[in-house]
Formats: structure tokens, sequence, C-alpha cells
């Protein structure tokens, strides 16, 4: 424990479980208080952030139920065509595949947030939703939707503390990814498979060609960012190099639904990027790049501005990103020593609190105080739609936005009231007894981050559950 931080164990405690935590349980401040920093470290394991969902089916076992379902339809489709004299009249998707991707991304959601919710790990659980922001996949696409759960548990959870390197690729190999950024139907223009299809004089099994959008993303969001200043050119020259970068389709049921790299769809030649070349290497050509991407000193900057970013403030200490980028580079991209930099960091412990929750970590900071959300486990998904973060449904590769601007508008806030009252309404029962009157929430909630002015309002409420509302809205809990 550092010296600053032992001066003053209670408050930095508090700062390390709702801050660098989901908040806190009741009691978990005063736990956490005889070395707050060693609470931390604790979670920072060479085995990644814990499994939301043990029981969770494989991205495999998905992406092969969701194309079964696929084809079946497609072939009544055609049955009922032939019936009608040719006329088509496809299936109703939402009773078939809207059902599925209901079924379960809803269940994968529902597991997450009330994993979140109960967890004794919070910094972990934030470190790992962290990673799966960074590498978005968004339900807005359905193929992918079902895939969400399984990639966070398959290619970010495992790789959370461990070589940014190894996660990068596994997110990249991922069905998920391959499905949303349209990776799995690229293909090299000069390639054996688009000279054979050009040779058949087209038809509709003519693949679509190349496709930038999982070479673009991975340059300007996951690895050196626009500041890096790589052009057009090094785009399309990644893309030609992840071509044949795919999926095992029903024509290989031992495979289908896994990475595999069709040599035939991939782009021959030597291939340029970022003042690098790269020689014809089949599969090996796009993964020495991603290598190099890994360890660029633009990559380490991006990572650690981001890390700063989401942790302390929107605008975060030019030291702190220093302290991050030098641990990043100094191991090879260790994300463990990064974390560990992070904790150990003097700037991480500034008391002022300078990050707005978003929707989700409000829900979540939320049911940890009150014991649970309040609510049928099917209302979670709306409550939280309606607060303007859809579950698993980013609005682009981006991912959420991280800055307060985005969510602490005047609507937002009138919103956040509203639940609010009505989850202080419907827990409070919990809390009926004095020792759980919302004064003592409050201490529990936040411990020495209780302003006067705060405790004084709460105190000052008509009701205790009006009293749990105003904690609830308080400056202190809508920020960490």
């Amino acid at each position: 424990m550092t010296a600053e931080v032992s001066k003053n164990k209670s408050l930095y405690a508090a700062l390390a479980v709702t801050r660098l935590g989901l908040g806190a349980q009741p009691g978990e401040i005063a736990a956490v208080s005889a070395d707050p920093q060693a609470w931390l470290m604790n979670q920072i394991t060479a085995q990644g952030a814990a499994p939301y969902r043990p029981d969770m089916p494989t991205s495999a076992a998905r992406f092969t139920q969701f194309a079964a379902l696929r084809a079946s339809r497609r072939m009544r489709a055609a049955e009922a065509a032939k019936a009608a004299g040719g006329v088509k009249s496809a299936p109703d998707p939402v009773t078939e595949i809207g059902a599925l991707i209901r079924q379960d991304a809803g269940l994968d959601f529902l597991s997450r947030i009330e994993f979140a919710a109960a967890t004794k790990s919070g910094f972990a659980e934030r470190w790992a939703l962290f990673w799966s922001n960074h590498f978005t996949v968004s339900a807005l696409k359905p193929q992918a939707a079902t895939l969400i759960g399984p990639f966070e548990q398959e290619a970010i959870r495992p790789h959370v503390f461990g070589r940014f390197e190894d996660m990068l690729v596994a997110s990249t190999t991922h069905p998920a990814m391959l499905l949303y950024l349209d990776q799995a139907q690229s293909i090299g223009p000069n390639s054996r498979a688009a000279t054979f299809f050009a040779r058949r004089g087209g038809g509709s099994g003519v693949p679509r060609g190349l496709n930038e959008n999982l070479a673009r993303e991975i340059l300007e969001l996951h690895t050196v960012g626009v500041e890096a200043g790589y052009s057009q050119a090094d785009v399309t020259e990644f893309a030609r190099a992840l071509t044949g970068w795919s999926l095992a389709g029903p024509n290989m049921p031992d495979r289908e639904g896994q990475f595999l790299f069709r040599a035939n769809a991939h782009e021959p030649g030597v291939r340029t990027l970022l003042g690098r070349r790269y020689a014809e290497n089949g599969f090996f050509q796009a993964r020495e790049v991603l290598h190099d991407l890994a360890a660029n000193p633009h990559t380490a900057q991006h990572l650690a501005t981001k890390i700063a970013r989401h942790f302390v403030s929107d605008t975060p200490p030019e030291s702190l990103v220093t302290q991050l980028r030098a641990a990043y580079l100094s191991t090879g991209g260790n994300l463990g020593e990064v974390a560990r930099t992070l904790v150990l960091a003097r700037e991480t412990w500034d008391p002022e609190p300078a990050k707005f929750k978003t929707p989700y970590e409000f829900l979540v900071s939320s049911a940890r105080l009150g014991g649970g959300f309040g609510v049928r486990p099917g209302r979670l998904g709306p409550t939280l739609a309606a607060l303007g973060q859809r579950p698993f449904a980013a609005p682009s590769p981006k991912g959420w936005p991280d800055e307060a601007s985005a969510w602490a508008d005047g609507d937002a806030l009138v919103k956040r009231m509203s639940w609010s009252e009505a989850f202080a309404a419907r827990t409070y029962g919990a809390f009926a007894t004095d020792a759980r009157d919302p004064l003592t929430l409050a201490d529990a909630a936040l411990g020495p981050r209780l302003s006067p002015a705060a405790a004084q309002a709460i105190s000052r409420a008509e009701t205790r559950t009006e009293g749990l509302a105003i904690l609830l809205m308080s400056p202190e809990f809508l920020r960490r």
C-alpha cells in the first residue's frame, strides 16, 4: 500500500470500490479499508475475469443453431413459393430468428448484469467490461447477436490480464467479430475463388469482393487509432491481408461456426502497411500485421488514453497516460501490469469524482447497494434501453461512449430520477429497520465520499423511500 493511500484508508477504500469497482455492497467499503490497493491487486490474475455464465453454449453451437434455423426458413419459403405457383412469401423473421435472438442474447445479458450486481471482484468485472466495449460486437446485426455472450467469454475475459496481442487475435478470429464486421464474406479480387466465380459467369453464388470493415476498425478503434496517421491505402492493404479469415460452414460439420482460413479466398501478393513490408504468407500475413500493431507505440498511447479516460477522467491526466503507456511498452503489452500501474498511480486516487456513470453502471451500483434490481428479470433489458443503453446494442463499432456529455443531459437525468423513485419504492422493504435508514445506506454506498450537503438532503427527506431516491440521484452516487 502506498503511503498516500495509507493516510486515509476509508476514503481510498470508497474510491477503490466505487470508482475502480462497480459500486459498494453494504459493508464492502469497511471490509476493503484494511488495504484498498491489495483488494484491487488480488483481482488481477492470469486466469482473467471470471465467466458470468459458466453453462453458456459455445459460439460454434450458437452459430450452428442460427444457421440451421435460417436454412429451414429458406426451405419452407421455397416450398411455399412452389405450392403458390412461384410466388415467394418468406416466413416472418420476428417469430423465429427474433425469438432465438431474444432467448439467447436475453439470457446472456441477464446473466451478465446479475453477475455484476453480485460479484465480490468489482474491479476485475469493470476491467472486463471495458475490454468488451473496446472490442465491440453489437446485436444491431442479427447474425452476430446470439454470439455476443460467447464472444465475451471466449475472446475477452480469459485475456483481460494477459497479453493484449492474444486478446486482439482472439477477438479478430472470433465468429462474432468476423460476422459483425462482414469479414467472413471478404474475398481477394485476384484470389483463386474470385477467378473461379468469374469463369462461371457470376450468379447468386458470386462473393461480394473485398470488405474493409474489419481492417478499418482494427486500425482506428482496436489498435493504433487515428493519431497514427495511417492512410486509406493502409486500410486497403490490411483488408487484402485479412482475406481468407473466415468461418467454416455447414459443409464442414466438425468445424461449423469456427474460425477457418480459406486459402482460395486470400488475395495473393506482398503487402505494405504503415511502412512495413509483409511477404505473401497466407494466414500468417495478417497475423504478422496484428503482431506489429499490438507492439506499436501508437497502440500503447491509444489504449493508455482510453483506460485513463474510463477509470479516472473524461480529460485524463497526461502523467497517468504516460505511466500506462510505459507499462504497456516495457512489458510487451501485458495488461495485468497495465492494471497494476493504474492501481498504483497517484492520479487514480484523486478524490474528485470526475466520471459520470453510464446507465448500466447506474443500475448495477444501485442493485449492489439494494440487494437486487427490484424488478422481474425480463424488465431489466427494457429498463436499460429506456435509459439509453439497450443491452448488447452499441450503436457502432466504437462501442458505448465514455464521456459524461453522452449520459448527463436533462432528459436522461429525469429518466434516472423516475427510475430511482420506483426502485426505492420497490426495494425499501428490505431496509425497513432502523439499521437500514437512508443515511446508513448512504454511508454504506459512499463512505467518506458522501458530502455534508447530500447527507443533509437525505436526512431531511419526508420518507425513507424518498431518502433512498435522493441518495441514488446525489452527485456523489451518479459519479464515481
